[in-house]
């Protein structure tokens, strides 16, 4: 049986830090004719020599941390960009479901959306008429079908969507984590949906990291690092690998460079630098049972604001989210000048039971997203052997709260 698709040594190379060069004038050039440029190009390689091939009726899960390139390869696969080298050979029809609203139009109804969109996908007027009224029924959207869509949420936007993408029966249909906009009910329908669409005998390419999920839909798993594909085999190895190497991400976890998604990476007042967990013994992201948890992050301020608010969630590997914390239940953070600021966000009383967990962050000033990361890192709480708390290992739950007895 031949590949429905075949990536074969996919490159992307970005140059960063580059600014355009001013032009001169002639009296510039004689003022300086030794003038060295100031601004030098660096690259980066988001892929590097990535190599696999998918099978008609697969469910692929990719999987990795932030930066490792798997919405770059998913925009690749969608032809959306273009790669630097290499070559993608597909033998079917492509769906993609990258970003909430693309391939949509803001001033159009959503029944002429609908049309449009299908059109996009490669699909003609009698097969979008087909299944018109199952993609109004699944979205939920059909009080407001001839609505602009500028009026919808992001929700509705994303049910619409994904209703398009999932019944226009593609060959291959390829979504990126966009189902974490949609609420818990949605997102359960979407999860059914593309099991029944896999069961279908169509191919599903999905990034998640959602481990439990990838589990539960795919029947292979690629894990992508650094752009190069680090393990590709069957869910629960890869995912076992993935989990057990998290431990080998930097004490202090660069995210200058992590390439963000959405409308709060354009015009950002503030951005975040870095991030830190305090730890233990020099092993990185590592604390111990009932230690108090402390995050350190710089932030970079690029045009001064007023009212800063930083943002956490730490969520289990699952995606289940167990603390939500905001900057401002302590403290506002005000009148912030251009320049790289150091905060700590303590959890001093906190029992949380062993585990991997993972960290999410956001900022927001002036009631406007500045910046988001849904996952920068993995921690791992342990108990030592000689601990009076080992116990702790066999317990159920994920928080031990502190209680006090009274006797009446």
């Amino acid at each position: 049986m031949k590949p429905i698709l075949e990536v074969q040594h996919i490159t992307k190379q970005f140059k960063i830090g580059a600014q355009q060069e001013r032009y001169l004038s002639l009296r510039d050039l004689l003022a300086n004719p030794f003038k060295k440029k100031k601004n030098v190009d660096q690259t980066f390689f988001a892929l590097n020599d990535v190599n696999f091939d998918v099978y008609p009726g697969e469910s692929i899960g990719i999987i990795g941390r932030n930066g490792a390139g798997k919405s770059t390869l998913l925009k690749i696969l969608s032809k959306i960009t273009p790669p630097s080298s290499g070559k993608i050979i597909c033998r079917g029809r492509v769906a993609s479901l990258l970003e909430v609203g693309t391939g949509f139009h803001p001033e159009l109804s959503g029944r002429e959306n609908i049309y449009m969109n299908g059109s996009i996908l490669g699909m003609r007027k009698f097969e979008i008429d087909k299944h018109f009224e199952a993609i109004v029924d699944f979205s939920g959207i059909e009080q407001f079908l001839d609505t602009p869509l500028k009026r919808y949420s992001s929700g509705m936007q994303l049910r619409l969507a994904f209703a398009v993408a999932a019944f226009l029966e593609p060959e291959i249909l390829i979504i990126d984590e966009v189902l974490a906009v949609g609420d818990a009910e949605f997102q359960k329908k979407c999860l059914g949906k593309m099991d029944e669409v896999s069961k279908s005998g169509r191919t599903v390419l999905f990034v998640s990291h959602n481990m439990e999920t990838v589990l539960q839909l795919c029947d292979r798993c690629i894990l992508l690092e650094k752009g190069t594909v680090k393990k590709n085999g069957t869910p629960s190895e890869t995912i076992d690998y993935y989990l057990s190497n998290q431990k080998n991400q930097d004490e202090v976890i660069d995210l200058s460079n992590v390439i963000r998604t959405g409308s709060f990476d354009l015009k950002q007042n503030a951005r975040f630098r870095s991030v830190k967990l305090d730890n233990i013994d020099n092993a990185p992201w590592q604390i111990k049972y009932k230690q108090t948890i402390t995050l350190k992050f710089e932030i970079d301020v690029i045009n001064d604001v007023q009212d800063l608010e930083i943002g956490i969630a730490i969520s289990t590997i699952s995606d289940f989210e167990i603390i939500s914390s905001l900057s401002t239940d302590c403290k506002k953070i005000e009148n912030l000048k251009k320049g790289t600021y150091s905060f700590d966000f303590v959890f001093p009383e906190l029992t949380v039971l062993p585990g991997i967990y993972k960290i999410g962050i956001g900022l927001r000033s002036d009631k406007k997203m500045e910046d988001y990361l849904k996952e920068v890192g993995q921690f791992e709480i342990l108990v030592s052997k000689s601990s009076s708390d080992e116990k702790a290992n066999t317990r159920k739950g994920i928080i031990v709260p502190k209680n006090i007895i009274n006797r009446s």
